[in-house]
């Protein structure tokens, strides 16, 4: 070791000692937390932070040739904190507030955190995060930026976790680095494969990836060769690379070293004294100094005008067929825009944004966790992502889709094959649950268009909204019922049929909005007067028009082509919870088959011919309830 080495050396365990002071002061005041796990990941994090290999400018927090840092492994958030402690941008006072009310230091990274890439805590996540992003460096923006993945050794488990290594070889990003803390030690016992390193190597090298085996990660020095590999792998060879480490949980509490049980809890009093009293005098004012990357130069892209929406009334056009329209449509104005499909874009009909934009597209195979995780970390590096599948298949990435709000990414979802309506599939790829998943996510949009116009004019709305939003397409072609100037706005809705006379009130989306309009034309001969209301943003909702309709008739119908629980029928039920107008809601009950479109509407009570059947059932029983009210007076004197 020469002599620069050595006080490289000895400056970095000098600060790996004062981290481990700081996780444990931090953990016994607030009582809680993840002090082991964070421990076994220190001299992991100090070498790469500080020893040269990671890169950032903190006067450009912004620049994208920053190189980006997450914890997949959220839970060792007092070590992350720590870390950017050291770094001087978090005063250490600051720690002692870890996991109060109010702190931005919250159990897990959240956005509310300036450094945090995207929250985690939800395990299996971070790779998938980082891989996007590494996609963006390299593809769209071309810069050099490096994205460094903390990962534990028990979320490798994750399914997830294969998708993403996977996709990264395929894909040959050399630009993608993982840290594996094999500490050995999970909640609950020893993991799946212990301290065995190579058994991890055997696994992920098969994939495409390049793995470097570090055998003691608290060494500082074989940490420093480890990341001089790290780093010449990375520059050649299109792979992306894996550091294997072996460390152990509960690093530097001798009581508590490599000990199983207390995963999750702070360290007792006694084992934090004999600690802090080990590690010597505490250095608050400690520092370690972050390279900044070289110097790149970015070019955004330019904005141009969009083409005009081009139908004509009564065209019969899928809603899908006019997404894959406007994506194309409103590429030259969203220069951002990027589109992610899960082998489907044939059917999601996203391949003609891949056929026209090969660039902006990727695809992202039979793998919908990863899909959105990557999804995510693309919109965390200022792209204008649009995820499209079956709507049935998001629902198993529900957890990566819930998580992208506290990563403060906005990812557009687009859920094709929705309802009974698809037909002769059957079950499998029936989308019956997605308008509930979507409406559970506080602050998310939730849009059903029902023919080509509204389609084209909400995926607009949709690219200039900055938040998560989902839009649920039909497969079969609808007729086109709207100009192509009429404006669609998050939150509205359209009154298609409304008279001073109106009796009941039709409130419907999608496809069943056509069923209602053909259900108004027949009621009409029943002397029964409906209006007809197309409510296409479902979340957030019109509470005024459906209020008003409420009060200016005597009955309101919701009619969907999705379950009851969680549907828009709840959607209307909940704004007018307060409200006197009793509500029906027609939805999916039965237990769906194969079948035709037209049959399994009817089947569920959802055509035409079955919404003029409830109505009519509803004017029975009204008329013969009046009828029993008049005949008695002792009934409408307590009323």
């Amino acid at each position: 070791m020469n002599a620069d080495t050595q006080v490289t050396t000895e400056r970095s365990q000098e600060i790996c000692d004062q981290i481990r002071r700081w996780i444990l002061r931090c953990t016994t005041e607030a009582g809680s937390g993840h002090p082991t796990s964070s421990l076994s990941a220190v001299e992991l994090m100090v070498a790469l932070m500080f020893d040269g290999t990671f890169r950032f400018n903190f006067e450009q927090p912004e620049d994208p040739a920053n190189d980006r840092l997450i914890f997949s492994k959220g839970h060792a958030s007092p070590l992350f904190y720590s870390l950017w402690a050291a770094a001087g941008k978090i005063d250490p006072n600051e720690l002692m507030s870890y996991r109060e009310f109010g702190s931005r230091l919250e159990g897990h990274p959240t956005e509310r955190f300036p450094f945090t890439e995207a929250a985690t805590g939800s395990l299996g996540q971070g790779l998938s995060i980082g891989l996007g992003m590494a996609l963006a460096a390299r593809y769209l923006d071309r810069s050099p930026s490096r994205t460094f993945v903390l990962l534990g050794d028990s979320e490798i488990a994750e399914g997830s976790q294969w998708e993403a290594i996977q996709l990264a070889a395929h894909y040959k990003l050399d630009n993608l680095i993982g840290i594996l803390d094999v500490n050995r030690l999970g909640q609950r016992g020893e993991t799946m494969y212990g301290h065995d390193l190579e058994a991890y190597r055997d696994r992920i090298e098969p994939f495409g990836w390049r793995c470097i085996l570090v055998d003691d990660g608290h060494d500082l020095e074989q940490l420093a060769q480890g990341y001089a590999d790290v780093n010449a792998a990375s520059d050649q060879l299109g792979r992306p690379v894996m550091m294997i480490a072996r460390t152990v949980k509960g690093k530097g509490v001798r009581s508590l070293e490599d000990q199983g049980g207390h995963h999750g809890k702070p360290v007792g009093k006694d084992a934090v004294a004999d600690t802090l009293e080990r590690l010597g005098s505490s250095n608050d004012s400690i520092r370690g100094e972050i390279n900044r990357p070289g110097a790149y130069q970015c070019n955004p892209p330019a904005i141009r005008a969009s083409k005009t929406i081009q139908y004509s009334i009564g065209d019969e056009v899928a809603t899908r067929d006019a997404y894959g329209n406007a994506l194309n449509r409103l590429a030259a104005k969203y220069p951002q825009m990027v589109s992610l499909d899960g082998e489907v874009c044939n059917s999601t009909r996203s391949k003609r944004f891949r056929d026209e934009y090969p660039d902006r597209f990727f695809e992202m195979f039979i793998a919908e966790q990863n899909m959105v995780g990557v999804a995510t970390g693309m919109a965390l590096c200022g792209k204008t992502p649009f995820v499209s599948t079956f709507a049935a298949f998001l629902t198993r990435a529900f957890d990566q889709i819930r998580m992208t709000p506290y990563s403060g990414a906005a990812v557009r979802f687009v859920g094709s094959h929705c309802g009974v309506s698809i037909g002769q599939d059957g079950p499998s790829q029936m989308g019956l649950e997605d308008i509930a998943m979507f409406r559970t996510l506080q602050d998310a949009v939730v849009l059903y268009p029902s023919d080509a116009v509204s389609t084209e004019a909400l995926v607009d709305r949709m690219a200039e909204n900055d938040g998560i939003a989902y839009l649920r397409t039909t497969r079969g072609k609808t007729p086109v019922i709207y100009n192509n100037d009429e404006p669609f706005q998050i939150g509205g809705c359209k009154v298609l049929k409304e008279t001073e006379n109106d009796q009941v009130t039709l409130i419907a989306a999608g496809i069943t909005l056509h069923e209602c309009l053909r259900a108004h034309d027949a009621l009409s001969k029943c002397d029964i007067s409906a209006r007809v209301i197309d409510l296409y943003s479902i979340k957030p909702l019109d509470h005024a028009t459906v209020r008003r309709a409420a009060d200016e008739t005597q009955v309101v119908f919701t009619v969907e082509d999705h379950f009851p629980e969680g549907g828009l029928g709840e959607a209307i039920l909940t704004s007018l919870s307060d409200h006197s107008t009793p509500v029906h809601c027609l939805a999916v009950r039965n237990r769906p088959v194969s079948g035709s479109p037209e049959q399994l509407l009817s089947d569920q009570g959802l055509s035409a011919a079955k919404i003029v059947e409830s109505v009519e059932r509803w004017r029975n029983v009204s008329s013969k309830r009046s009828k029993r009210d008049l005949a008695s007076p002792e009934r409408n004197a307590l009323n």
